[in-house]
């Protein structure tokens, strides 16, 4: 399980002509994976420290814009281990600019967390306990996750949600629907492209994860909570994007 430091900070708010803003911890994001979910991750982030402090405090955010063009292409090309160099860079130019954690704004860039966080020189916040931690917080032993083909086929999301909190994922059986998710992610979702027949789509592959045993279901492309949410389902769905975000705002206040 991925753990950081929690040292206790003085967050009370001061008053009266010497007023400072509270001591928060920086934190660095590394977006454009896409940028659409990277504004969502931003949003989040600002509103809930606003809403800690009951007033316009904004966290010190540090943001690493990447081109998803890029890396999209070098996941085709399965040169993964070039995604991990730009992203081991990008945690070291955030660690210079003085952020005391990483996010990757998405889940995907988790496939290189093992070989990223051993280069960096501060923690990277892993996307999997976030959702670790709210699942059991719900009680559930067994969830479904939609996402890129590579967070559906691979075990770098599983494998955590297994060993560190002891709950089964499953996902859609048949490899055409794994696959048609994936490009809906890359050539809609991430483009910004809403269609109405892509919701039902998505919807439809939901409620068959429900009928083969899903508790809840975890958006596992932080693009779906753009075109799903809440209120279209009756099981409990994890929205990955906000899930992480609320870690990294944890982080940021050290609680």
């Amino acid at each position: 399980m991925n753990n950081y430091n929690k040292n206790s900070t003085d967050y009370s708010v001061k008053s009266g002509p010497d007023m400072r803003p509270p001591m928060l911890r920086k934190l660095g994001l590394i977006g454009g994976l896409s940028w659409h979910s990277t504004v969502e991750y931003y949003i989040y982030l600002n509103q809930i420290i606003n809403d800690h402090f009951s007033n316009n405090t904004n966290p010190p955010l540090v943001l690493l814009n990447l081109d998803q063009n890029h890396i999209h292409a070098l996941q085709q090309s399965d040169s993964w281990d070039v995604i991990a160099t730009m992203l081991i860079e990008a945690c070291h130019q955030l660690y210079s600019a003085g952020a005391s954690a990483v996010i990757f704004c998405a889940n995907t860039p988790h496939k290189m967390y093992v070989d990223v966080q051993r280069h960096s020189k501060i923690p990277i916040l892993h996307i999997g306990d976030a959702i670790g931690v709210a699942v059991r917080r719900k009680g559930l032993r067994k969830v479904g996750l939609i996402g890129t083909i590579f967070t559906m086929e691979e075990s770098f999301i599983a494998k955590i949600l297994k060993d560190d909190y002891d709950i089964n994922m499953i996902v859609p059986d048949k490899k055409e629907d794994r696959k048609k998710l994936h490009t809906i992610i890359q050539q809609e979702l991430s483009l910004g492209i809403l269609k109405p027949e892509t919701k039902k789509y998505v919807l439809d592959q939901i409620l068959l994860l429900e009928a083969s045993g899903a508790e809840g279901i975890v958006l596992g492309c932080t693009e779906f909570p753009l075109i799903v949410g809440q209120n279209d389902l009756e099981i409990p769905i994890f929205n990955t994007t906000l899930l992480h975000a609320e870690m990294g705002a944890d982080f940021i206040l050290g609680v």
